[in-house]
């Protein structure tokens, strides 16, 4: 399995008032939005990305009458839109788009691909607020028309993204574009979850992104947060990794949250159960035995250094196994439940001796 070549990333929020500025829209809010997107787009190019890769929603504007795929890979080679009097064109970066595609359907997944799909403001803002002017391959989910893909399923193909873009060794950046409790058009419009979106941040914050796949549709519905399935896309290719920057700025009527992901790598879990070294096999065989087995224990009650000498072993291993340090042993990186177990048996038998 390649290594990621996932570099960092951001979820970012994309909301139309970003543009349009409504009197009604707090103007510190947007700045401080727009602020915090920028320095993000700065951190970000300035570690020079091979690919710029983005997952966002369509705001029933293309995916929509005609056909409702739950993932896109746009492979034309440029592409254009409009939203509020601003004009929106960024290349893209076509052959990678195609040999994602590919890759894709190699591992099980079909997403659809399409080579004039324009640029929305879920892709135009965000790419505006950081600044990026290189190449972006966008990615489109089906975040607003029943039935989208599961939370899991999202998490899934953004794993599949990163192995396929680290198979490709492209050096990428993740962004994902969408925000947290919001329910436009309807009459809930005023009223975001704020406490809900407060406790999902907090996992994120912990570097927790897997934990965005417990949300099920009827959940993401209820609080005005299917737009978190792009974030779920992102979350599965970014891996298990701590946000650099965390910054939640909510209006009246939207929860605008920013996060990055720059100097942070994805998390490499200690397990406390390791799989048995090589040159620990011999040492774990002893172990073994005196865990398991009431003739190797008595051998070893017997003459404990005899018993050691049996399974030639490197020195600092035969002295910790005769004195059966159990903190040395499982230091050595010995699978700590055998020493344990061996521990527990002899300590009974010499008890019993005593005792007799």
């Amino acid at each position: 399995m390649s290594r990621s070549t996932i570099i960092g990333g951001a979820m970012l929020p994309h909301a139309p008032q970003f543009f349009t500025q409504p009197d009604t829209e707090p103007k510190e809010i947007i700045a401080a939005v727009q602020k915090i997107g920028r320095e993000i787009g700065d951190r970000l190019k300035a570690k020079k990305p091979d690919l710029w890769l983005m997952f966002s929603n369509d705001h029933a504007e293309q995916f929509f009458h005609n056909s409702a795929p739950p993932f896109t890979i746009h492979v034309g080679g440029e592409a254009r839109g409009e939203f509020a009097g601003r004009k929106f064109h960024w290349q893209i970066p076509s052959e990678i788009g195609f040999e994602l595609v590919r890759q894709l359907y190699r591992q099980g997944f079909d997403p659809a691909f399409t080579s004039t799909a324009a640029i929305d403001y879920a892709i135009g803002i965000p790419l505006t607020h950081l600044g990026v002017t290189d190449p972006v391959l966008p990615i489109y989910v089906n975040a607003y028309l029943p039935p989208q893909p599961t939370m899991e399923r999202c998490y899934a193909f953004g794993q599949a993204v990163a192995r396929a873009v680290s198979a490709m060794g492209l050096r990428t950046v993740i962004l994902s574009s969408g925000g947290m409790s919001h329910f436009p058009g309807t009459d809930r419009y005023s009223n975001p979850e704020l406490d809900w979106d407060h406790k999902v941040l907090a996992k994120l914050t912990e570097g927790n992104l897997k934990s965005l796949i417990g949300f099920d549709e009827a959940e993401l519905d209820r609080t005005g947060n299917i737009e978190l399935r792009c974030w779920a896309c992102a979350a599965g290719a970014l891996g298990e990794r701590k946000p650099d920057v965390v910054s939640m700025d909510p209006s009246w009527h939207h929860d605008y949250a920013s996060l990055a992901w720059i100097d942070s790598a994805a998390e490499q879990h200690e397990a406390h159960y390791p799989s048995i070294r090589p040159e620990l096999v011999q040492l774990t065989n002893a172990l073994h035995g005196l865990a398991h087995d009431q003739a190797k224990r008595d051998s070893y009650l017997r003459n404990a250094a005899e018993y050691a000498d049996q399974f030639g072993l490197p020195d600092h291993q035969r002295t910790a196994l005769i004195n059966l340090d159990v903190p040395a042993i499982v230091a050595m990186g010995t699978h700590p439940l055998v020493p344990f177990l061996a521990n527990m048996q002899i300590q009974r038998l010499r008890k019993a001796t005593t005792a007799a």
